[in-house]
């Protein structure tokens, strides 16, 4: 099995005869090609009982990189902890019509935005609205721009819990289906997104590249427009935890995600990589597909989010503004338990140990001697 690491060093040389990456898909580039090698420099560890060493390289710590999601998704979901409450959740999914793809990928900054955005103020006034729950909820947010192909397709998954305060500060919750129906919620969002679109193009905030700069032409643009109008937006929605623990768990699956993990690369050879990917159109089923080489690399520098770019957003009862008052508050009305994290105030070391289940810094033949640090070792240096 192949790494999207060894995959980078075998062909990214190649990607860059055909491509010019930007200074982020650059950076990203380095920084996987670099993670846990000398280039990154590194710690040395000396077995206290055999006198024997290791050196353990330090990591990029870039958020795209499949090697460095693990620990920081654990702490992530451990905090996330303490804002859970007994009620019901649910999973949201919003897409965005094929034809506003190359749009988004132009204005990446810009348009991810109007993304959490519209998906905000959906959320936000649908569920105020006393046709549907009359309440203020909680929810957060987060951008995802690939499909199982690796291909570029832009969509915000939402978990939302489906409770919330009245305007008289009490608490009233859904029943087992989610309290606004999902074509409302399309309809909905396609007109928030739409609205604020046009916006930014009477505004002149939008660029536009390549093939898409027809759309310089007012009668392009708003044809454009039209035609996603026309279309029904798909989103997704459904109920997915079976209990307060299951709700962070079930966040692991998409919060610290990439284009592509490890797990999936099949194999690599010297022109082509082969993944896994399910086929949503037949039954789920588990199929391979094979690319060349510089194709996986193209695919994968599409989802290199800009620079500062927040993926994780929080609204409503989730927000920080509100979780010390009315989050508490929620707390208190739906008789919820108190989950402590169990990472707070451990190191790093100390939460893998917890994580693996064994203490890493014991020497794994004899399980006596601990490893203690020596010496540091600078990039590039030799141990």
């Amino acid at each position: 099995m192949s790494t999207v690491q060894e995959i980078f060093l075998r062909f990214y040389s190649q990607y860059k005869q055909n491509y010019t990456p930007s200074a982020q898909q650059a950076k990203a580039a380095r920084d996987i090609m670099s993670c846990r090698s000398a280039a990154l420099g590194g710690h040395v560890y000396e077995c206290e009982e055999y006198r024997r060493i290791t050196v353990q390289y330090n990591s990029c710590r870039n958020r795209h990189c499949p090697l460095c999601q693990g620990i920081t998704k654990a702490i992530w979901i451990d905090q996330r902890r303490k804002d859970i409450l007994s009620a019901p959740y649910f999973h949201l999914v919003f897409t965005i019509p094929h034809k506003l793809h190359p749009l988004i990928y132009q204005n990446q900054k810009l348009l991810y935005a109007l993304m959490y955005r519209a998906v905000e103020e959906t959320l936000s006034e649908l569920s105020k609205d006393t046709q549907y729950l009359g309440a203020q909820i909680g929810f957060f947010s987060l951008l995802h721009t690939w499909g199982q192909d690796m291909h570029y397709h832009p969509h915000i998954h939402t978990v939302v819990l489906a409770g919330g305060l009245t305007k008289h500060n009490q608490w009233t919750q859904t029943s087992k289906k989610f309290f606004i129906p999902v074509k409302v919620l399309a309809k909905k969002f396609r007109g928030k997104f739409i609205y604020f679109l046009k916006q930014y193009y009477r505004q002149s905030q939008l660029e536009f590249y390549g093939d898409a700069v027809k759309y310089l032409q007012p009668k392009n643009f708003y044809h454009l427009l039209e035609q996603c109008y026309a279309k029904d937006w798909y989103t997704y929605t459904q109920r997915t935890f079976s209990g307060p623990l299951a709700v962070v768990k079930y966040l692991g699956r998409y919060t610290h995600r990439i284009a592509i993990s490890n797990n999936r690369i099949v194999s690599m050879d010297e022109h082509t990589v082969t993944i896994t990917v399910k086929d949503y159109k037949d039954k789920n089923k588990t199929k391979t597909i094979v690319m060349e080489g510089v194709e996986f690399i193209r695919r994968f520098l599409m989802h290199i989010l800009p620079k500062g770019f927040v993926k994780i957003r929080h609204y409503g009862l989730l927000a920080n503004r509100n979780k010390k008052t009315k989050l508490a508050l929620c707390r208190k009305l739906t008789v919820s338990s108190v989950y402590k994290p169990q990472f707070e105030s451990h190191s790093t070391i100390e939460i893998l140990c917890l994580l693996v289940g064994r203490d890493v810094r014991m020497y794994p033949t004899c399980r006596i001697g601990k490893f203690q640090q020596t010496r540091t070792l600078l990039p590039g240096a030799s141990p």
